[in-house]
């Protein structure tokens, strides 16, 4: 009740967002709908920098999914030529474009009440999340998985304390990479690590959802 009171003047689309959270999640994982998400962004500033594009790709029943996927790109003022050479979308490309606003109603009428993983996923979710400010509302709802936290769960992780990044997971899991440094590639082979790792953690017992996360709930994040 209180959270119907709390979206009450809230635009459409988010009280449509809100409401798939009455819904709880399933713990069985190849119950769960996953989405595996990334940005591309003008920078890694997060109070300065703006989100160029958002890819993602839906895991059911513990399989990738293609035919659920969604790619975005986004139209900013703000803009870096630096980092074009990263993940190459140009201010005046020939991709279609949304204002920023559309992109984000479409990326939660995508994700609905599905767990989010990402790599390094605090970032992406800041980026989503100060989008959503700027809109004038609340942070995702979503519980949030990060790759390159769930995998230090595993026997390929040696050192909690060291920094794996995308790339030196993908290598660890014999994977090609393809696409990378666009939101919708890289997204993809995090999905593909996401795989490898449930499918290393499932080996001796039978894998919930809870055993993913550690002693924190990471819902929405930053």
């Amino acid at each position: 009740m209180f959270s119907d009171i709390f979206n009450r003047d809230k635009p459409v689309f988010w009280k449509d967002y809100a409401r798939h959270f009455k819904d709880k999640t399933s713990a069985d994982l190849d119950k769960v709908r996953f989405v595996v998400f990334d940005t591309e962004t003008t920078g890694l500033d997060i109070g300065r920098d703006r989100i160029l594009s958002i890819g993602a790709v839906a895991i059911n029943n513990l399989k990738i999914d293609v035919g659920d996927s969604l790619e975005v790109y986004v139209k900013q003022e703000i803009f870096n030529p630096e980092t074009v050479g990263i993940h190459g979308i140009l201010k005046e490309g020939n991709v279609p474009k949304l204002n920023e606003e559309e992109a984000i109603k479409i990326f939660l009428g995508y994700i609905e009440n599905a767990v989010l993983v990402a790599h390094h996923a605090a970032f992406d979710i800041a980026m989503i999340n100060i989008a959503l400010d700027r809109m004038g509302l609340p942070k995702l709802k979503n519980k949030v998985l990060d790759t390159g936290i769930v995998f230090k769960k595993t026997d390929f992780c040696k050192d909690r304390e060291e920094y794996f990044s995308l790339d030196r997971l993908c290598s660890l899991f014999n994977l090609k990479k393809h696409d990378r440094h666009t939101a919708a590639g890289d997204a993809f082979l995090t999905a593909m690590v996401f795989l490898k790792i449930v499918a290393n953690l499932s080996k001796n017992r039978i894998l919930v959802l809870g055993d993913l996360f550690f002693n924190w709930d990471r819902r929405g994040l930053l």
